[in-house]
């Protein structure tokens, strides 16, 4: 059954919102939990965030597809997959949930409600890795896709992400929304909006590439659910 667009942006912004939450909370969480330890820290962050993120496509996959990224969305409608108004719709939705999730992790924590990141990532190992990591998730997904996969999907992209943050030095954001949302808590997880820039460039660029790659090695799709 084709979901209604309205329910499918309550969807995205929920998801959205949860997964800003996740990442962000979990990293406030590591850092109170094993103060010094980065590399601890950093696995503890990494395990919620696969984990979790697992769940939640679970949950809201079968309304909206589970983006809550926009290159994910742009992509699918590349293929096909989702109407270009859907995915037009989709993006400021994601980003609003994504923000939302970082004011809430913030909260959860009782830190600052909104604390503008001072971290700084804007090097040029950065920028590659975004790619990396971009192309890589978009690959991850649209294969299962187009390959009549898809219900693999909560479970790879979880162990992608997961992997990703140890084997790319920027910690795979991999997506614009929560880029943005990450801006706004100055913690483990957070990003300097000086540093954003580069990182929607990257992950546009990745997307791209990811796009390429998967017309190559996956040139005719496998029919999709309704609802899709």
């Amino acid at each position: 059954m084709e979901q209604p667009l309205p329910r499918k942006l309550v969807a995205e912004y929920l998801g959205s919102l949860l997964l800003a939450a996740l990442v962000i909370g979990s990293g406030i969480a590591a850092q109170r939990l094993s103060p010094g330890d980065t590399g601890v820290q950093l696995l503890e962050n990494a395990a919620a965030t696969a984990v979790g993120l697992f769940a939640i496509i679970l949950i809201f996959g079968p309304v909206s597809g589970a983006h809550f990224n926009p290159v994910v969305s742009f992509v699918d409608a590349a293929f096909g997959g989702l109407p270009w108004r859907h995915a037009f719709a989709y993006i400021p939705v994601q980003v609003a949930g994504c923000v939302s999730g970082a004011v809430l992790a913030n909260l959860m924590f009782a830190t600052a409600t909104v604390s503008i990141s001072t971290t700084q990532r804007a090097t040029a190992a950065h920028g590659l890795s975004e790619v990396v990591a971009t192309a890589g998730l978009i690959l991850v997904i649209f294969a299962l896709v187009r390959s009549g996969r898809a219900d693999r999907a909560p479970a790879a992209v979880g162990a992608y992400i997961g992997a990703a943050y140890w084997f790319t030095s920027s910690t795979s954001f991999a997506n614009p929304a929560i880029t943005v949302g990450r801006m706004f808590s100055d913690t483990f997880a957070g990003i300097a909006p000086s540093s954003a820039p580069l990182f929607l460039v990257a992950q546009v660029v990745g997307g791209g590439l990811a796009v390429l790659l998967v017309r190559v090695l996956y040139p005719h799709s496998a029919p999709r659910p309704i609802g899709r």
